[in-house]
Parts: C-alpha cells; sequence; structure tokens
C-alpha cells in the first residue's frame, strides 16, 4: 500500500536483529528501543517544513533569518510500550511538542482493543487540534490497537497521522494503513509474515511492554 514506508536503514535492522534476541538484557532492551526509534523519527519528520518568523545574530554578531517548525505536532505514545520511542522523537524536534497518551489493550478472548485511558483535551470547533499526530507503539500486530488510536485522533480533528512502529506483521499493518488511507501514513521498522494465535507477532519481539518495563511473568 502507497502509505506504508518500511525503513531500509542499515542500522534499523542491525538494531532490530539485537532487539528480538531472548538474549538481549532489558537494559539492552530499552536503549535498542531508543535508537530504532531515533532513526525512525528522523523520516517522520523529515516531511515536515519549517517558517521564517524572525532575525537573530550569530555569537560573530552576523545577522541570521529564524525559521521554526511550521505544522503543530502532538506526540500520541499508546500505554505502555510506547513511551519507550516518546524521548526519541520528542527529542529530535526543535521545541517541545504536546503529549497525548492513549491507553489501550487487547481484550485476551478476543483481541479487541479496548480503551482505558485518554487525555485528549477537548478541542475547539473553531479551531484544529493538531495539523499531525505521531502515534507511537513498537508493535502492530493485528492491528486493532492501532486503528482504534486512528479513529480516536481522527474524530478529535487532527490533519493528518503518523503511525511509527518498530516491527509489524503483515496482515495488522495493512489492517491499520486502510482505517484511513488519505489521512494516514505508516512508518515501520520491519515487517514480519504473521501472528500466532495469541495475537503475538512471529518471529517478533515477544511482549515489548514486558521486555520494557520488567513485568515478564505477569
Amino acid at each position: 500500500m502507497s502509505n506504508i514506508h518500511v525503513s531500509s536503514h542499515p542500522c534499523v535492522r542491525a538494531k532490530l536483529s539485537q532487539l528480538r534476541s531472548s538474549s538481549a538484557s532489558p537494559r539492552d532492551t530499552k536503549a535498542l528501543v531508543h535508537e530504532i526509534a531515533t532513526l525512525l523519527a528522523a523520516d517522520a519528520l523529515a516531511s515536515l517544513t519549517t517558517v521564517e518568523v524572525g532575525e537573530s545574530t550569530t555569537a560573530l554578531g552576523a545577522t541570521y533569518t529564524v525559521e521554526e517548525i511550521a505544522q503543530k505536532v502532538v506526540l500520541v505514545p499508546i500505554l505502555r510500550s510506547g513511551l519507550g520511542m516518546l524521548e526519541a522523537f520528542n527529542g529530535l524536534l526543535p521545541t517541545p511538542s504536546a503529549i497525548h497518551h492513549l491507553g489501550l489493550f487487547r481484550e485476551k478472548a478476543t483481541l479487541s482493543p479496548v480503551e482505558y485511558y485518554n487525555n485528549l483535551p477537548t478541542s475547539s470547533s473553531s479551531t484544529h487540534p493538531a495539523d499531525i499526530a505521531i502515534i507511537l507503539d513498537p508493535v502492530i500486530a493485528t492491528g486493532g490497537t492501532a486503528v482504534a488510536a486512528i479513529q480516536t485522533l481522527k474524530d478529535w480533528g487532527v490533519k493528518k497521522i503518523v503511525l511509527c512502529s518498530i516491527l509489524g506483521a503483515k496482515a495488522g499493518v495493512e489492517h491499520a494503513a486502510a482505517e484511513w488511507p488519505e489521512g494516514v501514513q505508516v512508518l515501520i521498522g520491519a515487517v514480519d509474515p504473521e501472528t500466532n494465535s495469541k495475537g503475538m507477532i512471529v518471529p517478533g519481539l515477544g511482549d515489548i511492554g514486558d521486555r520494557l518495563f520488567l513485568t515478564i511473568g505477569k
């Protein structure tokens, strides 16, 4: 699908191989998620434009034109694991962006998404809440959680959504991309062929939220 972009960066591919490994320590897992997210953020933010807002002077006293990002960008990490990607994106943006958390989990029997937390502010009917909302979620398995997040943000009134993930299953990624093709861009580190009966990506990363927050075996 034309609105799906899979990273071809060699560092993403190599670091993803390290992240897949069962021998990766919790410290390594956190660092690798951050590093891969930083590489993906550079791609995700490359389409932004700047606008001239005035002039200033350099340390040598020379005058230069000051530029700022033209678009209003908000970051939307999906709890819990999306928090692992947040610092990478916020660190690349030249000024802090609003961060709006969405809490979604998959019901075990049906694998359907259930929303348990939403801190999107009430938007005014006369203004749009954001030009671009960037959803951060390390994995797209069945795509149900991503679709629920897209629907929520579309109803909220954002103009464009960038869904950024480290890894996805083919069917789940396509499911998410098809939800709002004209308004959603999917940027992903790699795509695996399938999910198992429990909705886990195969070969996958395991439960990345558990790996990040040391709750394996809960």
